[in-house]
């Protein structure tokens, strides 16, 4: 559950940085929506390679696998990676 605050607090400062502060839905797509864009996403890359050591040059990019705070979440369980 701390991984999955962790995410939603970070996805939810993006949002605020944008003027974005509708309420989401862990399940909801952020990215493909438009709620975030490509940029967004970068950081959202960056977070998890920090937080998670996430290696995305090991496991491939795939912007469905940041596209959502239960997507991330899958992610980081799917990598094994813990805070």
């Amino acid at each position: 559950m701390e991984n999955k605050l962790a995410i939603r607090q970070f996805i939810e400062r993006l949002l605020a940085q944008k003027g974005d502060r509708q309420p989401f839905r862990d399940s909801d797509s952020l990215i493909l929506s438009g709620r975030l864009q490509s940029v967004d996403a970068v950081e959202v890359v960056v977070f998890l390679e920090e937080q998670w050591s996430i290696d995305f040059t090991q496991i491939g990019f795939d912007h469905n696998q940041i596209d959502s705070v239960d997507a991330i979440l899958a992610l980081i369980e799917s990598v094994g990676a813990s805070k």
